[in-house]
């Protein structure tokens, strides 16, 4: 079993979920206050983006991490990887 061992990274996902987490209480009060679908709708959407992004950063973490694991790379390589997975993770984040 892996666990994310980045005490950054942690706490960025963290801090992620507990911003969706409000996002998801702020949209049972909208539906308890009678808010319009609309409204809803468009929270929801904001709630989905929140969590897909999160998902994202987590996978990537979990990538960098196995990465660094498998390969043991010296500095340069390490600078190379941490590029190619920043380059990685922009291009997913724009798929979704």
């Amino acid at each position: 079993m892996t666990v994310l061992t980045n005490e950054a990274a942690r706490t960025e996902v963290l801090n992620r979920l507990r911003r969706a987490e409000g996002q998801i209480r702020g949209v049972q009060r909208m539906i308890e206050e009678g808010e319009s679908c609309l409204k809803i709708g468009q929270q929801f959407s904001a709630v989905r983006k929140a969590l897909d992004s999160t998902y994202l950063r987590m996978t990537m973490c979990f990538m960098a991490q196995e990465l660094a694991t498998c390969v043991q790379p010296d500095a340069t390589q390490q600078e190379n990887m941490d590029t190619m997975l920043k380059d990685m993770e922009t291009l997913l984040a724009r798929m979704g």
